[in-house]
């Protein structure tokens, strides 16, 4: 039943993807092999460094889940990263290299992978070594830190002691520079009793290699690279780590894949490439993935917007495409600046920006462009209202005419200076805010007048 869940789930998948699975005597899942086609896309684009994480299960089956990694890779929304699922028959030597081999077929881009991170305690690794002979294996810095986090909690320690230990763990991972790692090691030598101490394997600190692969972040994006992979192996661990019939797990996971709205955002690009773009065909000498993004961005514009509408936003894009683009998410809005002044994007749908393109025609602007292009997202029908979606309106001219005014005009300039003052005055110290009330104060009344209280 579960593998005929498994299957069905796959033919609602608007791009199949690849799966290969063998079941047993007893009709139970042996081997599995998934990956879609927007997982094929992401691993050919950055196969330089390969993250692999192992799941148990509580029958004794492993779910191996391939991640990309490195400085290059920017992408947002759980398990975004992960770009290929494997369950090995048995986690020996042939059972390994099987499912090594099956990736490698499906993903020419293996030739490129120059670094793969693993945990401490990968057994497999002459497997490993001899199936990537070019690539250096490395243990994660989130997998040490994990092991670390654990012996903690299992030495029983002082509660102060714990609390001093995890808190110097989470700033020096945040920071692995080699003056930090050597404080850590030092505070471990004088913290931890000195029959215990060779279990925490404390000198996988002082091995700069190890450290050099995760070095590169900076503080904020090293806590947010832990945070998305605490996350991600939670998720992981909950579909497939605790559920005793691996195949409801994996069928339960990849529904999670497909229908959380954190993953429709990223995985939304691999779904409208489908028709458009082969991407498991880009080789390295291929357009970067900022300009696929775009050119189904200019795609959806063409197929779901009217003409008009199209020629419109097409020339907001052309602004997006030659200008920097700095994007800061909140948790219900995105700040956008494209080399002018800040406005603010309501990503939900119909999305809505404070500039004033945005308010007067009621189509995706320039910053609402930019905020799709840079999470990997096309536009969607109902981003639109319904007299700008293809079919409705005849000529840009009409549109205009019919739709716009000068009152409008005034207003919408109006209303865009009354924020732009507003915010200036909510975001300034209580004296700054008395010393420009007070100016406005005296502007409005030399202006119209003080016959005329105006209200601020």
């Amino acid at each position: 039943m579960a593998l005929t869940m498994l299957n069905e789930l796959l033919i609602e998948d608007p791009s199949p993807p690849m799966l290969l699975y063998q079941v047993s005597k007893t009709a139970k899942l042996d081997t599995l092999n998934y990956q879609s086609c927007f997982m094929q896309g992401v691993f050919a684009h950055f196969p330089e460094i390969l993250f692999i994480h192992r799941t148990y299960n509580p029958r004794g089956k492993v779910l191996y889940t391939f991640l990309v990694d490195g400085p290059r890779v920017q992408l947002e929304g759980h398990l975004a990263r992960a770009v290929y699922f494997a369950i090995p028959a048995k986690e020996d030597a042939e059972g390994l290299a099987q499912m090594f081999q099956v990736f490698k077929k499906f993903n020419p881009a293996w030739e490129r992978v120059c670094t793969i991170l693993v945990d401490p305690y990968f057994l497999p690794l002459p497997t490993l070594a001899m199936e990537f002979p070019a690539a250096e294996v490395l243990p994660s810095a989130f997998h040490i830190c994990k092991f670390l986090q654990g012996k903690f909690y299992q030495l029983s320690l002082e509660p102060p002691v714990e609390q001093v230990l995890l808190t110097s763990l989470q700033s020096t991972m945040c920071s692995a520079t080699a003056g930090n790692l050597r404080k850590l090691y030092t505070l471990l030598s004088n913290c931890i009793p000195p029959d215990q101490l060779p279990k925490l394997h404390s000198y996988w600190l002082l091995d700069d290699r190890i450290w050099l692969a995760h070095r590169w972040r900076s503080q904020a994006e090293s806590s947010q690279y832990f945070q998305g992979l605490e996350v991600t192996t939670r998720v992981l661990s909950q579909f497939f780590g605790t559920t005793p019939s691996v195949e409801q797990g994996m069928t339960s996971l990849l529904r999670y894949i497909q229908q959380n709205s954190g993953n429709k955002a990223s995985f939304s690009l691999g779904l409208s490439l489908q028709s458009n773009c082969a991407l498991s065909d880009v080789s390295p000498q291929s357009p970067k993935v900022e300009q696929l993004v775009e050119a189904c961005i200019q795609h959806s514009l063409n197929t779901i917007c009217t003409g008009p509408a199209a020629q419109l936003c097409l020339g907001e894009l052309a602004v997006v495409q030659k200008s920097v683009h700095l994007i800061g998410s909140g948790s219900e809005k995105v700040n956008i600046q494209i080399i002018e002044d800040t406005h603010r994007v309501q990503p939900q749908p119909p999305a809505t920006c404070t500039c004033y393109f945005n308010q007067a025609f009621h189509l995706p602007c320039r910053h609402i462009l930019a905020m799709l292009s840079a999470h990997h997202q096309v536009l969607q029908p109902n981003m639109l209202p319904p007299q700008w979606t293809a079919g409705c309106a005849a000529s840009l001219d009409g549109i205009l005419d019919s739709k716009w005014s000068e009152t409008l005009d005034k207003h919408l300039a109006v209303a865009l200076l009354t924020e732009e003052v507003g915010q200036l005055l909510q975001h300034c110290s209580q004296e700054e805010f008395e010393r420009r009330y007070s100016t406005l104060r005296e502007l409005a009344d030399s202006w119209i007048g003080p016959y005329e209280q105006v209200q601020l």
